[in-house]
């Protein structure tokens, strides 16, 4: 069953769109910055023959976002013409903002940040703001491909296109900008709820189970092991923490027994009691 609009999402994403649109303008462009994407190449032909960015960032978007509309469902693409729609609004109302900066290392380090923010409020609240996102989405869905490195893909081939325009120095700082947005897209994405999987081998599991679901109010799994070098059957705990959960956890499992070993893994997504929601 698909779902229906929410509102706080269009907010956001609406929000998101006006942060993404403001970095482009106040760091971008006002330091000669390529980006990635449909955005990127609306920059460019800003750069080289004057036109309009928040025109060509919506005329250039139309046919991949009517692909969307096929491949993602009526939800989805209101979601991204509400994105496209807000970008290309925010960046003809902020095109008077700018602030050239004497260090371009700095003003690519803020480009990425400020741009970066914004793609991940979009993203984290189901949007999406031209066609490279809908190709990102895409990907994830279907091979579990991170929607930041797809991003990170595309943009990269934008950015070679880019030095049409771009010496090769401004070019390696737009390349910083767009590492560091990927690395903010994905902490917005998963920093906040992101989690790690413990596996804990110990002669003590009932114990350190107890202890975890009393003290850290986390579920547990016991799984069967076998020690490859003894032969010897274990129960190993299977657990979910935050991340600010991890330490905790060690503290406990070294209380309960200093022998323990114990493991952790990055878990993507989690959904479930204590973390994300299922989706309605």
């Amino acid at each position: 069953m698909e779902h229906t609009i929410k509102w706080p999402n269009i907010a956001a994403i609406i929000g998101g769109s006006a942060i993404i649109a403001f970095g482009m303008n106040y760091f971008n462009l006002a330091n000669g910055l390529a980006e990635g994407g449909i955005t990127g190449l609306a920059l460019l032909l800003k750069y080289v023959l004057g036109w309009n960015p928040a025109w060509m960032n919506l005329l250039l978007n139309i046919p991949l976002v009517l692909i969307g509309w096929k491949l993602l469902g009526r939800i989805s693409f209101i979601y991204t013409v509400v994105g496209m729609l807000a970008v290309s609004m925010f960046l003809w109302l902020f095109e008077r903002f700018s602030m050239p900066l004497p260090d371009p290392l700095l003003a690519s380090l803020y480009a990425g940040a400020i741009v970066g923010l914004g793609f991940g409020i979009v993203f984290r609240f189901e949007g999406m703001t031209e066609g490279t996102d809908i190709i990102a989405r895409l990907l994830l869905k279907h091979y579990g491909i991170g929607i930041a490195k797809t991003i990170f893909a595309i943009d990269c081939i934008v950015l070679l296109l880019s030095l049409i325009y771009l010496d090769l120095t401004r070019a390696m700082y737009t390349l910083v900008a767009i590492v560091v947005g990927a690395k903010v897209i994905d902490f917005v994405l998963e920093g906040a709820s992101g989690a790690r999987a413990a596996f804990i081998v110990t002669a003590k599991p009932i114990q350190i189970g107890n202890e975890i679901m009393m003290e850290l109010q986390r579920g547990i799994t016991f799984l069967e092991g076998r020690g490859g070098y003894t032969g010897k059957h274990s129960e190993v705990i299977y657990c979910i923490v935050s991340r600010k959960e991890i330490i905790k956890l060690k503290k406990l499992v070294h209380r309960v027994d200093p022998a323990a070993f114990v493991s952790f893994s990055d878990v993507r997504e989690v959904v479930g009691n204590g973390f994300a929601k299922h989706d309605q």
